[in-house]
Protein backbone atom coordinates (compact mmCIF):
# COMPACT_ATOMS: atom_id res chain seq x y z
CA UNK A 1 0.00 0.00 0.00
CA UNK A 2 2.85 2.48 0.73
CA UNK A 3 4.63 1.78 -2.66
CA UNK A 4 1.21 2.19 -4.45
CA UNK A 5 -0.70 5.28 -2.68
CA UNK A 6 2.66 7.25 -1.65
CA UNK A 7 4.71 6.98 -4.91
CA UNK A 8 1.31 8.81 -6.50
CA UNK A 9 1.95 11.47 -3.79
CA UNK A 10 5.48 12.08 -4.26
CA UNK A 11 4.70 14.46 -6.70
CA UNK A 12 2.29 15.89 -5.16
CA UNK A 13 4.40 19.18 -4.44
CA UNK A 14 4.97 19.29 -7.96
CA UNK A 15 1.32 20.86 -8.74
CA UNK A 16 2.42 23.64 -6.49
CA UNK A 17 4.50 24.82 -9.76
CA UNK A 18 1.24 26.03 -11.48
CA UNK A 19 -0.12 28.68 -8.90
CA UNK A 20 1.55 32.14 -8.03
CA UNK A 21 1.21 33.95 -5.08
CA UNK A 22 2.66 37.15 -6.39
CA UNK A 23 -1.01 39.04 -6.63
CA UNK A 24 -1.15 38.53 -2.68
CA UNK A 25 2.06 39.92 -2.35
CA UNK A 26 1.80 42.71 -4.22
CA UNK A 27 -0.68 44.20 -1.63
CA UNK A 28 1.98 44.43 1.18
CA UNK A 29 2.96 48.05 1.98
CA UNK A 30 6.41 46.65 2.67
CA UNK A 31 7.62 44.33 0.26
CA UNK A 32 10.18 46.26 -1.55
CA UNK A 33 12.24 46.73 1.59
CA UNK A 34 15.80 45.91 0.63
CA UNK A 35 17.91 43.67 3.36
CA UNK A 36 21.31 45.77 3.41
CA UNK A 37 22.47 48.52 4.58
CA UNK A 38 21.81 49.48 8.00
CA UNK A 39 18.00 47.44 8.01
CA UNK A 40 17.45 44.04 7.65
CA UNK A 41 13.90 43.03 7.21
CA UNK A 42 12.80 39.37 8.35
CA UNK A 43 9.85 37.88 7.20
CA UNK A 44 8.51 35.02 9.30
CA UNK A 45 5.82 32.72 8.36
CA UNK A 46 4.05 30.26 10.59
CA UNK A 47 1.67 27.43 11.09
CA UNK A 48 -0.55 25.68 13.82
CA UNK A 49 -2.14 22.40 14.22
CA UNK A 50 -2.05 21.67 10.55
CA UNK A 51 -3.10 17.65 11.84
CA UNK A 52 -2.02 16.01 8.47
CA UNK A 53 -4.02 17.78 6.62
CA UNK A 54 -2.12 17.47 3.23
CA UNK A 55 -4.88 17.55 1.02
CA UNK A 56 -7.59 20.35 0.61
CA UNK A 57 -11.06 20.04 2.28
CA UNK A 58 -13.25 18.31 0.53
CA UNK A 59 -15.75 19.98 -1.37
CA UNK A 60 -18.56 18.85 0.21
CA UNK A 61 -20.40 21.82 1.69
CA UNK A 62 -18.93 21.99 4.68
CA UNK A 63 -17.44 25.57 6.00
CA UNK A 64 -14.20 24.66 5.10
CA UNK A 65 -14.43 22.80 2.14
CA UNK A 66 -12.17 23.74 -0.83
CA UNK A 67 -9.34 25.45 1.94
CA UNK A 68 -5.87 24.49 3.15
CA UNK A 69 -3.82 21.47 0.96
CA UNK A 70 0.29 21.30 0.89
CA UNK A 71 0.43 22.09 -2.55
CA UNK A 72 -0.81 25.16 -2.23
CA UNK A 73 0.77 26.56 0.84
CA UNK A 74 4.24 25.44 -0.84
CA UNK A 75 3.34 27.62 -3.46
CA UNK A 76 2.65 30.47 -1.56
CA UNK A 77 5.99 30.11 0.80
CA UNK A 78 8.15 29.56 -2.72
CA UNK A 79 6.55 33.15 -3.49
CA UNK A 80 6.99 34.94 -0.59
CA UNK A 81 10.82 33.38 -0.70
CA UNK A 82 11.68 34.94 -4.25
CA UNK A 83 10.12 38.31 -2.71
CA UNK A 84 12.00 38.32 0.75
CA UNK A 85 15.23 37.72 1.50
CA UNK A 86 15.07 36.40 5.21
CA UNK A 87 12.54 33.96 5.81
CA UNK A 88 11.74 31.80 8.84
CA UNK A 89 8.97 29.14 8.13
CA UNK A 90 8.14 27.86 11.74
CA UNK A 91 5.12 25.63 12.82
CA UNK A 92 3.90 25.63 16.59
CA UNK A 93 3.12 21.53 16.70
CA UNK A 94 -0.16 18.94 16.20
CA UNK A 95 1.64 18.75 12.43
CA UNK A 96 0.76 14.59 12.72
CA UNK A 97 -3.45 12.85 13.56
CA UNK A 98 -6.47 14.19 11.57
CA UNK A 99 -6.24 11.78 7.89
CA UNK A 100 -5.57 8.70 7.18
CA UNK A 101 -2.10 9.78 5.73
CA UNK A 102 -1.04 9.42 10.02
CA UNK A 103 -3.12 6.39 10.11
CA UNK A 104 -1.37 4.42 6.81
CA UNK A 105 2.25 6.30 7.47
CA UNK A 106 2.67 7.40 10.78
CA UNK A 107 4.30 10.69 9.56
CA UNK A 108 6.50 10.26 7.17
CA UNK A 109 4.76 11.53 4.79
CA UNK A 110 4.05 14.92 6.65
CA UNK A 111 7.59 15.03 7.81
CA UNK A 112 8.69 14.73 4.37
CA UNK A 113 6.09 17.58 2.99
CA UNK A 114 7.42 20.00 5.45
CA UNK A 115 11.26 19.11 4.61
CA UNK A 116 10.45 19.85 1.18
CA UNK A 117 8.42 22.96 2.47
CA UNK A 118 12.08 23.94 3.92
CA UNK A 119 10.31 24.39 7.61
CA UNK A 120 12.88 25.84 9.79
CA UNK A 121 11.96 24.64 13.17
CA UNK A 122 8.76 22.80 14.85
CA UNK A 123 7.80 21.70 18.21
CA UNK A 124 5.81 19.39 19.60
CA UNK A 125 2.10 19.20 20.39
CA UNK A 126 0.22 16.54 22.13
CA UNK A 127 -1.34 14.51 19.29
CA UNK A 128 2.70 13.78 18.31
CA UNK A 129 2.71 10.94 20.87
CA UNK A 130 -0.73 9.08 19.87
CA UNK A 131 1.99 6.14 18.62
CA UNK A 132 4.34 6.97 21.51
CA UNK A 133 7.29 8.05 21.99
CA UNK A 134 9.46 5.49 20.56
CA UNK A 135 7.27 5.86 17.09
CA UNK A 136 7.67 9.42 17.56
CA UNK A 137 11.73 9.13 17.80
CA UNK A 138 11.29 7.03 14.08
CA UNK A 139 8.82 9.96 12.68
CA UNK A 140 11.29 13.21 13.56
CA UNK A 141 14.24 10.85 11.65
CA UNK A 142 12.11 11.76 8.53
CA UNK A 143 12.12 15.58 8.96
CA UNK A 144 15.47 17.30 8.06
CA UNK A 145 14.40 20.29 10.44
CA UNK A 146 14.87 20.30 14.30
CA UNK A 147 11.96 19.79 16.85
CA UNK A 148 12.41 22.08 19.86
CA UNK A 149 11.30 21.14 22.96
CA UNK A 150 12.76 22.90 26.50
CA UNK A 151 10.36 21.92 28.85
CA UNK A 152 9.66 18.31 28.02
CA UNK A 153 12.81 15.78 29.85
CA UNK A 154 13.56 13.34 27.38
CA UNK A 155 16.58 11.82 29.24
CA UNK A 156 15.15 8.55 29.74
CA UNK A 157 13.23 7.92 26.52
CA UNK A 158 14.17 7.11 22.79
CA UNK A 159 13.84 10.66 22.30
CA UNK A 160 16.81 11.10 24.31
CA UNK A 161 19.31 13.72 22.11
CA UNK A 162 17.29 14.00 19.30
CA UNK A 163 15.46 17.06 19.85
CA UNK A 164 17.53 20.95 20.66
CA UNK A 165 15.75 22.86 23.35
CA UNK A 166 16.42 26.40 21.20
CA UNK A 167 18.30 26.74 17.93
CA UNK A 168 19.88 30.04 16.62
CA UNK A 169 19.04 31.55 13.03
CA UNK A 170 22.26 33.96 11.89
CA UNK A 171 20.63 36.47 9.04
CA UNK A 172 23.07 38.71 7.64
CA UNK A 173 24.74 39.56 11.27
CA UNK A 174 21.62 39.64 13.55
CA UNK A 175 20.90 36.54 15.32
CA UNK A 176 17.16 34.96 16.04
CA UNK A 177 16.37 32.26 18.83
CA UNK A 178 13.93 30.14 18.69
CA UNK A 179 13.12 27.83 21.11
CA UNK A 180 9.82 25.02 22.57
CA UNK A 181 7.44 24.54 24.79
CA UNK A 182 4.68 21.67 24.91
CA UNK A 183 1.68 21.60 26.86
CA UNK A 184 1.19 19.18 29.99
CA UNK A 185 0.70 15.44 28.58
CA UNK A 186 -0.99 14.28 31.86
CA UNK A 187 -5.04 13.61 31.09
CA UNK A 188 -4.42 14.48 27.68
CA UNK A 189 -2.08 11.69 26.58
CA UNK A 190 -2.37 8.13 27.05
CA UNK A 191 0.45 7.85 30.13
CA UNK A 192 1.89 4.85 28.30
CA UNK A 193 2.78 7.08 25.09
CA UNK A 194 5.00 9.56 26.86
CA UNK A 195 6.30 7.27 29.68
CA UNK A 196 9.73 8.26 31.06
CA UNK A 197 8.82 12.10 29.60
CA UNK A 198 8.76 14.64 32.28
CA UNK A 199 7.37 17.17 32.40
CA UNK A 200 9.19 21.02 33.28
CA UNK A 201 6.88 24.49 34.11
CA UNK A 202 6.96 26.36 30.75
CA UNK A 203 7.29 30.08 32.26
CA UNK A 204 10.54 28.68 34.57
CA UNK A 205 11.78 27.33 31.35
CA UNK A 206 11.15 29.68 29.33
CA UNK A 207 12.69 32.49 31.33
CA UNK A 208 15.85 30.57 31.66
CA UNK A 209 16.12 29.62 27.97
CA UNK A 210 15.16 33.76 27.11
CA UNK A 211 17.25 35.08 29.10
CA UNK A 212 19.87 32.82 28.03
CA UNK A 213 19.31 33.52 24.09
CA UNK A 214 19.16 37.43 25.20
CA UNK A 215 22.08 37.53 26.84
CA UNK A 216 24.41 34.74 26.13
CA UNK A 217 24.01 34.68 22.63
CA UNK A 218 22.84 38.41 21.74
CA UNK A 219 19.84 37.51 19.76
CA UNK A 220 17.82 40.67 18.15
CA UNK A 221 14.66 38.09 18.64
CA UNK A 222 13.82 35.70 20.80
CA UNK A 223 10.39 33.21 19.27
CA UNK A 224 8.70 30.97 21.45
CA UNK A 225 7.42 28.12 19.37
CA UNK A 226 4.17 27.15 21.63
CA UNK A 227 1.94 24.33 22.27
CA UNK A 228 -0.07 25.75 25.30
CA UNK A 229 -2.63 27.21 23.79
CA UNK A 230 -3.71 30.69 23.77
CA UNK A 231 -5.93 31.33 26.66
CA UNK A 232 -7.93 29.66 29.42
CA UNK A 233 -10.80 30.61 31.70
CA UNK A 234 -8.43 28.79 34.79
CA UNK A 235 -5.41 28.72 36.15
CA UNK A 236 -3.70 26.78 32.98
CA UNK A 237 -0.98 27.97 31.53
CA UNK A 238 -1.48 29.94 28.26
CA UNK A 239 -0.07 31.67 25.77
CA UNK A 240 -1.27 35.16 27.33
CA UNK A 241 0.16 34.05 30.65
CA UNK A 242 3.73 33.14 29.31
CA UNK A 243 3.76 36.13 27.64
CA UNK A 244 2.91 38.28 30.98
CA UNK A 245 4.68 35.81 33.04
CA UNK A 246 8.48 35.72 31.53
CA UNK A 247 11.08 38.45 29.68
CA UNK A 248 13.17 38.79 27.02
CA UNK A 249 10.25 36.73 24.98
CA UNK A 250 9.62 39.00 21.47
CA UNK A 251 7.46 36.77 19.95
CA UNK A 252 4.93 33.79 20.76
CA UNK A 253 3.65 31.49 18.00
CA UNK A 254 0.65 29.54 19.41
CA UNK A 255 -1.39 26.32 18.99
CA UNK A 256 -3.06 23.53 20.32
CA UNK A 257 -6.57 26.03 21.01
CA UNK A 258 -7.49 25.90 16.74
CA UNK A 259 -7.22 30.07 17.38
CA UNK A 260 -8.01 31.78 14.63
CA UNK A 261 -6.38 34.94 15.76
CA UNK A 262 -7.84 38.05 13.79
CA UNK A 263 -4.59 39.94 14.63
CA UNK A 264 -1.71 39.53 17.15
CA UNK A 265 -1.83 40.15 20.36
CA UNK A 266 0.50 42.88 22.23
CA UNK A 267 0.80 41.65 26.18
CA UNK A 268 3.18 43.27 28.61
CA UNK A 269 5.61 41.18 30.03
CA UNK A 270 7.11 41.31 33.80
CA UNK A 271 9.51 44.27 32.39
CA UNK A 272 6.77 46.04 30.61
CA UNK A 273 8.06 45.42 27.06
CA UNK A 274 5.98 44.01 24.28
CA UNK A 275 5.29 40.19 23.55
CA UNK A 276 3.63 39.64 20.50
CA UNK A 277 1.21 36.39 20.85
CA UNK A 278 -0.39 35.25 17.40
CA UNK A 279 -1.71 32.00 16.28
CA UNK A 280 -3.60 30.74 12.86
CA UNK A 281 -6.59 28.08 13.76
CA UNK A 282 -5.98 24.53 12.43
CA UNK A 283 -5.46 22.55 9.26
CA UNK A 284 -3.34 24.54 7.49
CA UNK A 285 -6.36 26.77 6.50
CA UNK A 286 -4.16 30.23 7.07
CA UNK A 287 -0.26 30.77 6.76
CA UNK A 288 0.53 33.45 9.35
CA UNK A 289 2.97 36.32 8.07
CA UNK A 290 5.15 39.06 10.38
CA UNK A 291 7.76 41.06 9.12
CA UNK A 292 10.37 42.64 11.19
CA UNK A 293 12.28 45.69 10.20
CA UNK A 294 15.54 45.58 12.72
CA UNK A 295 18.24 48.56 12.90
CA UNK A 296 21.71 47.78 12.88
CA UNK A 297 22.99 49.64 15.04
CA UNK A 298 20.82 50.42 17.59
CA UNK A 299 18.76 47.21 17.72
CA UNK A 300 15.86 48.45 17.79
CA UNK A 301 13.05 46.55 15.87
CA UNK A 302 9.81 47.35 14.09
CA UNK A 303 6.53 45.28 13.58
CA UNK A 304 6.03 46.80 9.94
CA UNK A 305 2.43 44.20 9.19
CA UNK A 306 1.31 41.13 10.31
CA UNK A 307 -1.76 39.01 8.72
CA UNK A 308 -2.46 35.67 7.83
CA UNK A 309 -2.75 34.16 4.07
CA UNK A 310 -5.96 32.04 3.53
CA UNK A 311 -4.93 29.05 1.92
CA UNK A 312 -7.48 28.69 -1.11
CA UNK A 313 -7.73 29.43 -4.42
CA UNK A 314 -6.62 32.81 -4.24
CA UNK A 315 -4.03 33.26 -1.44
CA UNK A 316 -5.35 36.17 -0.24
CA UNK A 317 -3.44 38.18 2.33
CA UNK A 318 -5.25 39.75 5.06
CA UNK A 319 -3.02 42.33 6.53
CA UNK A 320 -4.17 43.63 10.42
CA UNK A 321 -3.27 47.45 9.20
CA UNK A 322 -0.25 49.27 10.44
CA UNK A 323 0.32 48.05 14.14
CA UNK A 324 3.71 48.53 15.34
CA UNK A 325 3.75 47.76 19.42
CA UNK A 326 7.40 49.27 19.84
CA UNK A 327 6.01 53.14 18.61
Amino acid sequence: MEGSNWMNRRNFLKAAGSLTAGSALAALPYAALAGSGEHLQLTILHTNDVHSRVEPFPMDGSRNQGLGGVARRAALVDSIRREQRHVLLLDAGDTVQGTPYYNLFGGKVEMELMSKMGYDASTFGNHEFDNGVDALAGMITHANFPFLSANYDFSDTALAGKTQPYTLFRKQGLRIGVFGLGIQLDGMVDPNNYRGTVYLDPIAVANDIAARLKYDYNCSLVICLSHLGYRYAGSQVSDQLLAAGTRHIDLVIGGHTHTFMPRPEHIRNLDGAITTVNQVGFAGINLGRLDYLFERRSGKKQLLTAGSYEISNDLAFRPTGALNPYS
